[in-house]
């Protein structure tokens, strides 16, 4: 991750890259804090070797520049550490505490290593201490609501550095001191408003603006807010804001009080808008969102979301795409005055708007990647312009970068509990985009995530056939991930949620995936038998391009029980339903594992013979990869028959086929692509 050097407030002001922006203040504690990293631990002075990482604390309110100050240490000693920055924010807006799995896993994503859907937070801390064991890197946790949060994610390793931030000590970390904010010095504090207001004000009455720096007891937040409001006001003196705050009710920390003032000097509709980001998804907000929330025109959100930067209301985050953040210590006092000045209705059509834009969005991501499409290229016409995305590119980036809002507006829209319909359109429309834009197998373990919310509506309001979907959906991730047993029982629930429905695909679905489970599992008779059960709904519904392909599987089960009569018979069904269905490349697949296990029955002669035919229909079906699979297999039964000769003219053919589709370097060119995975 690229470093940055930030703000000692926790907003930066507007017309700033955060690379131009100056630390100010705090030289005493940068200090002691890069001390404290060369400190002899007590390991150390026991004669023993450090087993875990320095953790340094930074302690502190709110809006006291904590997370500028870590942000600044970091930049400094940066370079000690060639493995990166990595970085975790443990509480949600709201004061919500992150779950430990959840920001293992995003900081094994910022690694580029593997985190398993729908692990356990144990196994996700576990794979994050692996990954660090052998990095120099340096972790900042931002805002640990405990020692827990922090302990969990601690490397197993000297060479990384823990920098923490919290509101108070971390009691059950050993060997932490921790640093403790208070307010800037005068002169910091002075420079910052100078920032805002230009020097002229501040050198016309310097003793005023002391003053107001330490009516805002020198707190960044508190100076970034009272600096905006003196450059909105040109003809104000620094003086005029000292008496007002002086004025102001004594209630509250000094941050509370500068941003009573600021928000009452707001016009009507842009403290609307303010108090709505309340509402914001992880705190996270862009054009789109404030223009859902108070129903405006995109345009003019973001002109009022750039005014928002400059009076020291919002960070501006460093992004291809418009994004904002709403500091953490502005968070309360905004959900403070969204409930004191709108209705509760208002605030849940405020969510409803801000829910139906976010899916509006993401079915205009999908749909630009089904262009080929008439009616999906008229689809996508149909939406007004500012809801569409110009090129596939353009919509992969936004789907990226916002997923953290885009995954916290389904989370919080499932715990609002009373929007259901729009959080299953929600995460819909999320799913489809995932799978369009990532895969699905990038995407699984949001896509794990995501899933679980579902079924967790599903079981709220008592929707069985949306209960089955998600479990087969978290069934199959579980199967892929090793979990097979977790998957089984999915699996089973789903079936069970399924015949509550009376739903023929859930139904023979899950009786499907319960016999692959088995069949993972080693329990070949119980696969054989679900693959059965399975095999007699598709029956009875007359689909038979289904039939044929379980009529496979149920041959596979009994082929690993070494029942080979039973899978010879069962590959002649599929071999006869593929040719009716005129499923040529199927039909040369089925053929392939029939040549396989006559092979395994000790019938080579049969084995040829219908390896040859299988050659054949491969050909017919255009199927090079199988083609030069099928000569292998020729081969080596020739070879067996103590035909060594025709055997290396099969193995040259299969070279010249793989020569010509340019597979010579696919490790798996010559694979026979059974109907099933496990077969």
């Amino acid at each position: 991750m690229a470093d940055q050097v930030v703000e000692t407030g926790d907003v930066r002001p507007a017309g700033r890259a955060a690379g131009e922006i100056e630390f100010l203040g705090r030289t005493r504690e940068l200090k002691e804090l890069r001390a404290d990293i060369e400190r002899a631990g007590l390991d150390t002075l026991a004669g023993r070797k450090a087993p875990r990482a320095r953790v340094l604390l930074i302690a502190g309110r709110p809006g006291s520049g904590r997370t500028a100050l870590a942000e600044e240490l970091v930049r400094q000693v940066a370079d000690r550490y060639p493995d990166g920055v990595l970085r975790a924010s443990l509480t949600e807006p709201g004061d919500t505490p992150v779950p430990v799995g959840r920001a293992a896993r995003d900081l094994l994503t910022a690694l580029d290593e593997p985190a398993p859907a729908g692990a356990c937070d144990d196994d996700l801390t576990d794979a994050l201490r692996t990954a660090l064991a052998h990095r120099r890197a340096v972790l900042l946790l931002d805002d640990a609501a405990d020692a827990e949060q922090v302990d969990a994610l601690l490397p197993d390793t000297p060479d990384c550095l823990v920098v923490a931030v919290s509101g108070g000590p971390l009691t059950g970390i050993c060997d932490v001191r921790p640093c403790t904010l208070g307010g800037l010095d005068a002169k910091s504090g002075v420079e910052l408003l100078t920032r805002h207001t230009g020097s002229v004000r501040i050198t016309v009455d310097p003793r005023a603006a002391e003053g107001l720096a330490e009516e805002c007891q020198g707190q960044p937040a508190a100076l970034m807010l009272a600096g905006g409001w003196l450059a909105a006001r040109p003809q104000a003196a620094v003086s005029d804001l000292a008496k007002q705050l002086r004025a102001e009710d004594t209630e509250g920390t000094a941050l509370t009080r500068v941003f009573r003032l600021a928000h009452a000097a707001l016009p009507a509709g842009a403290a609307r808008m303010l108090r709505l980001l309340a509402l914001a998804p992880a705190g996270l907000v862009d054009p789109q969102t404030a223009s859902a929330l108070v129903g405006c025109s995109v345009g003019s959100a973001r002109t009022t979301l750039d005014d928002f930067v400059a009076l020291g209301f919002l960070h501006a985050v460093d992004s291809p795409l418009p994004q904002y953040e709403v500091p953490a210590c502005l968070h309360p006092q905004l959900r403070i005055l969204a409930e004191r000045h709108e209705r509760p209705a208002e605030l849940q059509l405020a969510r409803a708007r801000m829910l139906e834009r976010t899916v509006r969005l993401l079915q205009a991501c999908r749909a630009i990647t089904e262009t080929d499409s008439p009616q999906a290229r008229q689809k996508l016409l149909d939406m007004p312009r500012a809801l569409r995305f110009p090129t596939p590119r353009d919509a992969a980036d936004w789907l990226r970068l916002t997923r953290p809002a885009l995954l916290a507006s389904a989370r919080l829209a499932v715990a609002d509990g009373e929007l259901d319909t729009l959080a299953r359109r929600l995460m819909s429309q999320l799913v489809r985009a995932m799978a369009a834009h990532i895969g699905t197998q990038a995407a699984a373990a949001d896509l794990y995530d995501i899933h679980s919310l579902v079924l967790g509506i599903a079981e709220r309001r008592d929707l069985p056939r949306e209960r089955a979907a998600a479990l087969l959906n978290l069934g199959d991730l579980d199967a892929r991930t090793g979990r097979t047993a977790d998957a089984l029982t999915r699996y089973r629930a789903a079936l069970d949620a399924g015949r509550e429905v009376n739903d023929p695909y859930a139904t023979g679905r899950a009786m499907e995936s319960v016999g692959g489970a088995h069949l993972e599992l080693g329990d070949y008779d119980r696969a054989a038998d679900w693959f059965g059960r399975a095999l007699v709904e598709r029956l009875a519904r007359g689909e038979r391009a289904e039939a044929a392909r379980l009529y496979g599987r149920i041959a596979a089960a009994h082929t690993f029980a070494g029942r080979y009569g039973e899978a010879l018979r069962n590959w002649r069904a599929a071999v006869a339903g593929h040719r009716k269905n005129g499923d040529v490349a199927a039909q040369a697949r089925a053929l392939s594992e029939l040549a396989r296990v006559q092979e395994y029955a000790g019938r080579p002669e049969e084995s040829l013979r219908t390896c040859r035919e299988a050659v054949e229909w491969a050909r017919r079906a255009d199927d090079p990869r199988l083609q030069a699979a099928l000569h292998l297999r020729v081969a080596d039964t020739l070879e067996r028959l103590g035909d060594p000769a025709s055997a290396g003219l099969h193995r040259g053919a299969a070279e010249r086929i793989l020569g010509d589709s340019n597979l010579q370097n696919d490790p798996d060119a010559c694979e026979i692509r059974t109907a099933s995975p496990g077969d």
